[in-house]
Formats: C-alpha cells, sequence, structure tokens
C-alpha cells in the first residue's frame, strides 16, 4: 500500500493502538497529524518518524472539545488544503459498577469515546466533500457488541461509535468517502496492562487463540480499510479479537 502523498489524523496517537497506527502510516508514506493531550509523548512520536524520513506535525488538543477539533483541522488544511485520513482512535475508560459510577465517570468517557468521534468527524466531512474523497476509520471495541461488567459508561461509547459509523458511511457514500469501524478485543495497551494477571488469564482462557493481540495486528486492519482495496467497502465494523466474538 502506498499513502505518499495522503494527509492522515490519527486521534490518541500518543500511545498504544494510535501510535502503531501513526507509525505504520508514516511508513506507508502518509503525512501524519498526532493528536492527543499528552504533548511530551507525541513529540516521541512524531522524533520516531521524523528518525524514519517520514513526516508528522503535533497538535495536543482535548478531542472532546470542539473548538480545539475546529483549530487542529483549520491549522492542518491551511498547511497542506486537505485532509485524505482521519482515525477516530482516542479513548478513555472509567471502570465501574453502575450503582457505584459516578456521573462524571459517565460524561468523561461518553465525551472522549463518543463526542470526540462526532467532533472530528463533523469538523473533516466538509474538507472530504469538497475534494470528493476520504476515508474514516472509527476505533470501537469488542465491548460495544458484547457488554462487559463495570463498563456501562465504555460499552456505551463504544456501541455509539458503530451507530454513528454506519448513519455516516450512509451520509457520505456517494461523495466518495468511506466510514468503517475497527473493533477490537483484547489488546496489550497502556490501556490494558495494569489488569492483574489473574484477570487476564480469564480473558486468555475466553479467547480462542488464547493470547491477546498486538496493536499492530488492529493496524493491518485499519490500513486496509483506508487503502484503495477497500474502496467498496463502507458502513463496516470489522472485528480484530482472536475469535472472542464471532
Amino acid at each position: 500500500m502506498d499513502f505518499q502523498g495522503r494527509s492522515s489524523i490519527v486521534t490518541g496517537a500518543s500511545q498504544g493502538i494510535g501510535k502503531a497506527i501513526a507509525l505504520e502510516l508514516a511508513r506507508e508514506g502518509a503525512e501524519v497529524i498526532l493528536v492527543d493531550i499528552q504533548k511530551e509523548k507525541l513529540d516521541e512520536v512524531a522524533d520516531e518518524i521524523r528518525a524514519n524520513k517520514g513526516k508528522a506535525a503535533v497538535f495536543r488538543a482535548d478531542v472532546s472539545r470542539m473548538d480545539e477539533a475546529v483549530r487542529v483541522v483549520e491549522e492542518v488544511v491551511k498547511g497542506s488544503k486537505k485532509i485524505d485520513f482521519l482515525v477516530n482512535n482516542a479513548g478513555i475508560t472509567k471502570d465501574n459498577l453502575l450503582m457505584r459510577m459516578k456521573e462524571e465517570e459517565w460524561d468523561a468517557v461518553l465525551n472522549v469515546n463518543l463526542k470526540g468521534v462526532f467532533n472530528f468527524s463533523k469538523t473533516v466531512i466538509r474538507n472530504m466533500i469538497n475534494n470528493r474523497y476520504g476515508r474514516i476509520v472509527n476505533i470501537s471495541s469488542i465491548v460495544g457488541l458484547i457488554g462487559n461488567v463495570g463498563q456501562c459508561n465504555y460499552s456505551a461509547s463504544k456501541a455509539g461509535v458503530i451507530g454513528f459509523t454506519k448513519s455516516l458511511a450512509r451520509e457520505v457514500a456517494s461523495r466518495g468517502i468511506t466510514v468503517n469501524a475497527v473493533a477490537p478485543g483484547y489488546i496489550d495497551t497502556p490501556m490494558t496492562e495494569g489488569l492483574p494477571e489473574a484477570v487476564k488469564q480469564q480473558f486468555r482462557d475466553w479467547i480462542p487463540m488464547k493470547r491477546f493481540g498486538t496493536p499492530e495486528e488492529i493496524t493491518h486492519a485499519v490500513k486496509f480499510l483506508l487503502s484503495d482495496e477497500a474502496a467498496y467497502i463502507t458502513g463496516q465494523v470489522i472485528n480484530v479479537n482472536g475469535g472472542m466474538f464471532m
């Protein structure tokens, strides 16, 4: 796949799946716009991309705020005039049983995981329509499909991403724009590494492949959906979970 000359925004690009996606798109020739609230980590990712002769730009932004999404996109368009790819990856967890969940925990997760997707998609879509080309990939989750104890907020946000993906795909398909989602299972990332080992083993026992996935395995699915080979695929959810949900 050759993404030379393509411009790609990746949110939540400072670590884990977002970092892996950004590095791979840069290896394929895309200019990568890295977005996250963790500026120092973003700078490290950008340095790694540039060390390998890739192109990267860094924007510290809170995806849950529309004004910050607008600021990022306006600056990108001012520089490159077009946005080809958007990968909405930014996400957080604040797990708790519903009876103990605070309103702030609900709001924080929905604002980043779902409203963040709305903010950046809405902000880039006019540019893509004007260019009659675009690829949007939203990172959902297996728990948006099957639920999980203690994750009513996270599950609702990721299920919402799937509904959003399918609806937007219908709105913009005739303009040369595809919108798809990738739903990872349990992946070795900073978000999952804090789980107790006993809990991790329970999940491994549940997964037919008996292991967690890697961020790079999510990246392969994302890269395909951004490519010309996937030009006739839109409104779909690609499950990458080792057989945990079929």
